[in-house]
């Protein structure tokens, strides 16, 4: 079918790329973490596979092609995404009168206490799975979301799979090691997290 389109059958380009779309986007969205963004970085991916893919030598599977480009893209997002937010902080929200007001990050609505503890462990979750170095949290969104090989990984990134193996055991140990003070009940009682690893 690539060399199809290839060859000038680019209709046959949207049955390619149907099966993935899914995985494009939750690779995606567990990055980004916002449904639009990971909506624009998913079309920006694809578009990018068809522009490109007279590229694809069919050394990896093209799931790993596509996702590859996925992260970039996402990286890309992340990093615009940082640049901006480092710039509004030094600027309040500006009125049509021309009043400058500084943002207010708080969420003022109300939510019932179920819904605010699953909220605060997803947070928490988020949070430290953001926390990782992205060496190891590529492999982890990789390995753990999205549910690719050890092969399939390795590949992805460009590493060999033994460092797949060595860099997801670390981000599964700081991604407990994050979670802990939740997980032991620490929340709920408001008692004072104490690290009793010796790592």
């Amino acid at each position: 079918m690539i060399r199809c389109i290839c060859a000038g059958q680019t209709e046959l380009f949207v049955e390619l790329v149907k099966p993935y779309q899914k995985m494009v986007y939750g690779m995606a969205i567990s990055m980004l973490k916002n449904e639009h963004d990971a909506e624009e970085v998913t079309q920006e991916a694809l578009f990018k596979a068809f522009k490109n893919i007279s590229q694809f030598r069919g050394d990896a599977k093209f799931s790993t092609w596509i996702v590859q480009i996925a992260m970039n893209e996402a990286r890309q997002c992340l990093r615009r995404q940082k640049r901006a937010a480092e710039q509004s902080l030094d600027h309040g929200v500006e009125d049509d009168e021309g009043d400058c007001f500084p943002i207010d990050f708080a969420d003022w609505r109300e939510i019932p206490s179920e819904a605010l503890e699953r909220k605060e462990l997803r947070e928490q979750l988020r949070e430290a799975i953001a926390s990782l170095k992205p060496i190891y949290r590529d492999v982890l969104l990789l390995r753990d979301i999205q549910h690719f090989s050890v092969a399939e990984t390795a590949t992805a990134l460009g590493i060999s799979e033994a460092s797949v193996k060595t860099r997801l055991l670390r981000a599964r140990y700081q991604v407990r090691d994050s979670l802990a003070p939740g997980i032991d009940g620490c929340w709920n009682t408001g008692e004072q997290y104490r690290r009793i690893r010796p790592f």
